[in-house]
């Protein structure tokens, strides 16, 4: 079983090609975005993946998109995910922190001030704030000079991330938020360095890698990309041009990975795979959770060395185990992928078969 075999690159050494998908669970303290105790082992748990990417978290406190995200920017923060990490690190396990900022995908009610963004665009459609949903903002044109900051927010986040002791950091410029918004050329019209040009919408999140990298070195840095998705109301007619540029100034750096979210609407992995010549871990964005054929069939078709599987880490802790055994899986039910309960966190068992002793979580 491929999914099943190391995989070793110039950056990363993994035991296997199961990783964890990011996922937002909403379980931080909404007042501090210091993740809940329970944190540690929710990601303990799981650190039979050949690599485990954290839940999204905010690089500043503008970049929050909803409640219960937790954030890497103050102490109590780095304290909280450093115990997370280390207890990861006592099962075996490897785990990055994905760097987020949600751009326009954000609420005054969920972080105190107008969302920022490329441009003064509203996203279509409602957001969840607290315990509601309510009708979008228009978000607040990010001035020229302020691009900076945002940009050594995601150095110093990734800093701070090093220093509570995760391998590496992702950072996301998927989905809809503020990298991928730069991207965009329906929620990036700015006719300055940052935009108007392919090469203009570049510029914020090739500043951003560099940035990071030389602040924690790019051994240690991975990139989350889903060309052509149209999640958050996002569109883009040009991404092949868009992302086959990004990728050939990605080429200058050897990132620890290119993580990329395959969609119906683009099938981005078939056009982009030839273009990328470092690691790659694949992610399918489909109504039912990726299956273990379908992540098999990605790697054996060359598409992808990993693949990352979400929903279904979240009933199965242990997934490597489980496709190992040909174990059957369990089921989550969705009311439970987000929010502060704490049922349908951290109490779902791993499959251990009396007779049956696996190992896969063995540190490289």
């Amino acid at each position: 079983m491929t999914l099943l075999e190391p995989f070793h690159s110039t950056a990363i050494q993994l035991p296997n090609r199961v990783a964890m998908a990011p996922m937002t669970r909403g379980r931080a303290d909404d007042k501090t975005g210091v993740p809940h105790p329970l944190t540690a082992e929710y990601y303990a748990q799981r650190a039979s993946a050949g690599l485990i990417v954290s839940e999204g978290v905010w690089v500043t406190q503008t970049g929050k998109s909803g409640p219960g995200i937790p954030g890497l920017v103050t102490e109590q923060q780095v304290a909280a995910w450093r115990a997370a990490t280390e207890a990861v690190h006592e099962r075996g396990g490897r785990i990055f922190a994905q760097l987020w900022h949600a751009g326009r995908v954000s609420h005054p009610d969920v972080m105190g001030r107008t969302p920022v963004a490329p441009s003064a665009v509203r996203q279509a459609g409602r957001i969840f704030v607290a315990d509601s949903w309510v009708d979008t903002v228009e978000p607040r044109e990010l001035r020229e000079d302020e691009i900076g900051g945002v940009v050594q927010d995601f150095a110093t986040a990734a800093r701070r991330a090093v220093e509570a002791g995760f391998d590496g950091v992702e950072l996301h410029g998927a989905n809809g938020y503020l990298l991928q918004e730069f991207l965009a050329d329906n929620t990036n019209r700015r006719q300055d360095r940052y935009g108007g040009s392919v090469a203009a919408r570049l510029r914020f999140p090739l500043e951003v890698v560099e940035a990071v990298a030389a602040q924690i070195g790019v051994a240690k840095v991975a990139l989350r990309i889903s060309p052509g998705n149209p999640e958050n109301d996002i569109v883009e007619d040009d991404w092949k041009e868009v992302y086959s540029r990004l990728l050939a100034e990605l080429r200058r750096y050897e990132l620890a990975y290119l993580h990329v979210i395959d969609t119906p609407e683009a099938e981005a992995l078939a056009y982009l795979r030839p273009l990328w010549p470092g690691a790659l871990i694949a992610n399918l964005r489909s109504e039912e959770p990726t299956s273990q054929r379908e992540g098999e069939s990605l790697i054996e078709a060359g598409l992808a060395d990993v693949v990352a599987f979400g929903r279904l880490f979240i009933a199965n802790p242990d997934l490597p185990v489980r496709f190992a055994l040909g174990a059957p899986l369990a089921q989550a039910d969705r009311d439970i992928y987000y929010g502060a309960r704490l049922d349908g966190y951290t109490d779902f068992p791993a499959f251990e078969p009396d007779s049956v002793k696996f190992a896969c979580s063995a540190r490289s």
